[in-house]
């Protein structure tokens, strides 16, 4: 039985070149070159693989300005049979609730028109880092919802489930859920595959649909920043550390400049004693 999978990716600032503006406190995004968002790689290779182990399709969805287009490119070089890309000024400055409204209504026109299995997402974005929009696409769709999972173990169309590893703080976890399901993947789940030059240079002559909200069946009022409850009031660095002080001298003996940092503590009142004598 085939497998329709929708993996939803995100365009980020590339965050080694990414600059704040210190009077406003907000990203400096002009010029800034722009990414899939890192754990979407781990998502878009989760998401062929299961299409590649029982066939059928993956269509790949984003919601941004129309530069987003560029990375369900890379999508499509990667192998996804679709894309579609939400684009209206109506959907600009959502929070995750407003982002989650419109990704979900969007899946329910994709799913009307060829159901949907499978939902997988990145853990988070290295943008935003909440981690909310895959479980909240779960929830406005009534899937299943398996997050931070490192390892697929089983997929089956035909019996309607889902078994997976779930990475805890304190270990792993196996869990099985029915489909359709939506679930977010962790970096390492798996090997990201190379997109080889003729895909991607095919990638580029495949069409990317764009979406207005016209084209979804949503409220206006709960999109973008009307829709938005929660606001980034600012983005700062944190201040640089100085380096610390270090003690070791080629010639000094180890004894010595440990002697003068219990001394040292010692003087701040962090340590007893003396280490001398």
């Amino acid at each position: 039985m085939p497998l329709h999978c929708v993996v939803c990716v995100k365009q980020v600032p590339d965050t080694t070149q990414v600059r704040i503006d210190p009077e406003t406190g907000s990203l400096v995004r002009s010029g800034i070159p722009s990414v899939i968002n890192p754990f979407d790689l781990f998502a878009i290779e989760a998401a062929l693989r299961a299409r590649d182990g029982h066939g059928g399709s993956v269509t790949a969805l984003s919601m941004g300005p129309p530069q987003a287009e560029e990375a369900l490119r890379k999508t499509l070089g990667f192998g996804a049979d679709r894309a579609v890309l939400l684009s209206d000024r109506a959907f600009a400055g959502a929070d995750t609730l407003a982002t989650t409204y419109a990704l979900a209504a969007a899946i329910r026109r994709i799913d009307g028109e060829q159901p949907v299995d499978l939902v997988v997402c990145g853990k988070q974005s290295i943008d935003g880092d909440t981690g909310q929009v895959g479980p909240g696409i779960a929830r406005r769709l009534a899937f299943s919802e398996l997050t931070y999972v490192c390892a697929v173990d089983r997929i089956s169309p035909e019996e309607r489930h889902i078994r997976a590893w779930r990475q805890r703080e304190d270990g792993r976890e196996l869990l099985e859920a029915e489909l359709p399901a939506c679930v977010t993947v962790t970096e390492g789940c798996n090997a990201i595959r190379r997109a080889a030059l003729p895909d991607l240079l095919a990638a580029s002559r495949q069409p990317v649909e764009v979406w207005s909200v016209d084209d979804l069946d949503v409220e206006r009022e709960d999109l973008g920043l009307k829709g938005s409850p929660t606001r980034v009031s600012k983005i700062f660095a944190p201040p640089a550390r100085e380096r610390g002080e270090m003690l070791t001298e080629p010639d000094k003996p180890l004894a010595a400049a440990v002697a003068d940092l219990m001394d040292r503590l010692a003087a701040r009142g962090l340590a007893f004693g003396s280490a001398r004598g």
